[in-house]
């Protein structure tokens, strides 16, 4: 049986992360014998992915996970640590004294609770005292009926998540009416109408990112390039003497660090430096999500029997949201990005190998199951279970942004 994965984040105000929403299915038909697709997630979630701990998938950020009604009666989530989780409840699940019960007793164990897509229904109004998110897709209604929503529940202690928001309009709109918590696609899109210069001091980021595509590393120019800014030099050293990749000795210049590691991961190095540097000002998220995808294609690649120098998917990956990151259209970003052509068509139409990596990168991160299995068989002609593989990856990178950090 494959086992499906997908974490969307959710983000505070100040667009830092609070937590991700965890969606588990066992498939694209996500279906058990004889049970429904909620309680086959439950199952999934409590004989599965629990065996390597929700903490780790989530780097130790709040997971939102949904539950079915039999399951939140039967106590289900309490295999999991209260401080780790919030407890979806789905606004299809049918109201009962039972389920009154159960949440009531998951409130006093400490565990806190979301009603999911709320539809502002009163019939919900009784779960309230013991609810702690109210999700509101912002979607589904105007901005008119969730501004009458917000204040009719403004007495009671819940936090206003917004999901779907899509535009950074919207996001200062709701943050207006009142939500902390936000989940979307907005902050992963650029202000069109925001065009932010790359900075003259960013140049030689830019070369480091160049040298980083070719096939042979010009180390002469490489160390010419670092030698103008010591700060750089520093960084460096001190990202492949992390523990996230665990070198038997401490590697003390770049040369070092050529013979110990090998071009091809010396190259990644330095290109994740240069886009870490690149986007300071952004949100840390955005440069998670990138770091994810550059280790999941990287995989992909490795799996397939790509060549891996230059590392090509791994920068394919790593750059699929430099537009978000430094808030500029991808096309006229790609212009000044000095990187392979085949990498630029796979960002701007996710065409070629590598844009098909990308692509099932996305649908592993949005939960597009039907998409998953596609592209897998077409990558590598056969039905594989790559949900172990995307699981490494993110705690590969949120070991890196705790390094880094």
């Amino acid at each position: 049986m494959y086992c499906y994965l997908a974490r969307q984040p959710i983000l505070d105000p100040d667009k830092k992360l609070y937590g991700y929403e965890l969606l588990f299915r066992d498939g694209v038909a996500n279906c058990f014998p004889n049970i429904n697709a909620d309680e086959a997630t439950s199952k999934l979630i409590t004989e599965h992915h629990l065996l390597m701990g929700v903490e780790k998938i989530t780097g130790g950020m709040k997971a939102f996970i949904n539950f079915s009604a039999d399951t939140l009666i039967h106590h289900f989530p309490t295999s999991i640590d209260p401080n780790s989780m919030v407890i979806e409840i789905l606004e299809t699940v049918p109201i009962s004294t039972e389920l009154l019960a159960a949440c009531r007793e998951l409130h006093r164990m400490g565990y806190k609770l979301a009603l999911d897509d709320h539809d502002f229904d009163p019939k919900w109004d009784i779960f309230l005292p013991y609810v702690s998110v109210i999700k509101v897709d912002v979607r589904q209604f105007n901005i008119l009926q969730i501004s009458k929503y917000v204040s009719r529940v403004r007495h009671h202690e819940v936090t206003l998540l917004a999901e779907k928001v899509e535009t950074a309009d919207e996001f200062e709109k709701l943050k207006q009416l009142g939500f902390h918590l936000f989940q979307g696609y907005f902050f992963a899109r650029p202000e069109m109408l925001k065009h932010k210069k790359i900075a003259s001091n960013k140049l030689n980021l830019l070369m480091l990112i160049a040298e980083s595509s070719k096939i042979h590393l010009d180390f002469d120019q490489l160390s010419a390039i670092v030698e103008r800014d010591l700060g750089l030099s520093y960084k460096l050293l001190r990202f492949v003497n992390s523990a996230s990749f665990a070198r038997e000795k401490a590697i003390g210049s770049l040369k070092h660090a050529m013979i110990y590691m090998g071009e091809a991961e010396l190259k990644k190095f330095i290109a994740l430096l240069a886009l870490a540097n690149l986007s300071e000002d952004g949100p840390n998220e955005l440069l998670n999500m990138s770091i994810v995808r550059g280790r999941f294609c990287d995989r992909l690649a490795a799996i397939k029997g790509d060549p891996d120098n230059p590392p090509a998917a791994f920068l394919t990956g790593l750059f699929s949201l430099v537009d978000a990151l430094l808030e500029q259209p991808l096309i006229n970003l790609l212009d000044d990005l000095p990187i392979l052509p085949e990498i630029k068509t796979a960002l701007l139409e996710g065409e070629g190998h590598l844009g098909i990596y990308l692509r099932l990168a996305k649908a592993y991160e949005f939960g597009d199951w039907e998409l998953q299995k596609e592209l897998t068989q077409q990558i590598f002609g056969k039905e594989m279970d790559l949900s172990n593989e995307y699981l490494l990856c993110i705690d590969w990178a949120h070991g890196l942004m705790k390094e880094a950090g």
